[in-house]
């Protein structure tokens, strides 16, 4: 298990005092973010805010939890480990209980961060035309509301979910029409699950039904439809 790990030690050597191993651990996971360029005291508060709150959230966003995270990220090379070793079976991805599924909330709250986003940006780019041309700046008419209420009601009524960089629409698909022609439809319909797979890919298995699905999912349904 060393021999795996050996890369990764040889790699982090060059920490050897025990007063700035603090410091220099942030310093080299700072220079790998998105900040390259930032002066030592900015890179660390980068570097810590990057660790309290985008590290592994669903454990912990507090100064508090660094330990649980450590402990978390032990197990996880851990179980790699002894799965490459063959000491462990390998997790079967299809299985139910290791889905991790986007419910209702979290797809509202990403779709509205993305939205209020493109908000605060127009309206700044108002704000510093008006400042350009020496006007008194507009807040009133600089707040285009419509840009939330008019991307919730696209996002809702199209199923077409949030948008990436270049503007291709990220998520289709996601809210649509409850079928209501037969109970048995209705039903079928909410134990319904849409996977992200390319309709060209060749893979069988997450297409087929598997035997941790019973009672969770319409047996009816592949998730080509």
């Amino acid at each position: 298990m060393i021999d795996l790990l050996r890369a990764s030690l040889e790699e982090c050597q060059f920490i050897k005092t025990r007063e700035n191993i603090r410091d220099a651990a942030l310093l080299y996971i700072a220079a790998r973010g998105q900040n390259p360029d930032l002066k030592d005291r900015y890179r660390l508060s980068f570097a810590i805010n990057v660790l309290e709150t985008q590290f592994l959230p669903h454990i912990s966003t507090s100064p508090s939890g660094s330990l649980k995270k450590a402990y978390f990220v032990g197990y996880m090379v851990n179980r790699l480990l002894t799965a490459n070793l063959g000491r462990a079976n390998e997790d079967d991805r299809d299985h139910y209980g290791k889905k991790r599924m986007d419910m209702s909330g979290t797809l509202m709250a990403g779709l509205f961060r993305q939205l209020f986003r493109q908000f605060i940006e127009d309206m700044s780019k108002h704000i510093k035309k008006d400042l350009q041309k020496n006007r008194d700046a507009n807040l009133q008419t600089a707040m285009r509301h419509e840009t939330l209420t008019a991307g919730l009601r696209r996002a809702l009524s199209t199923g077409n979910w949030g948008k990436d960089k270049d503007g291709n629409i990220q998520k289709t698909g996601v809210s649509q029409v409850l079928n209501r022609l037969t109970f048995a439809s209705s039903l079928s319909h909410m134990r319904r699950l849409t996977n992200a797979l390319s309709k060209q890919g060749k893979q069988t298995k997450p297409r087929q039904l598997h035997n941790s699905h019973w009672g969770m999912v319409c047996p009816a349904e592949t998730p080509e439809g």
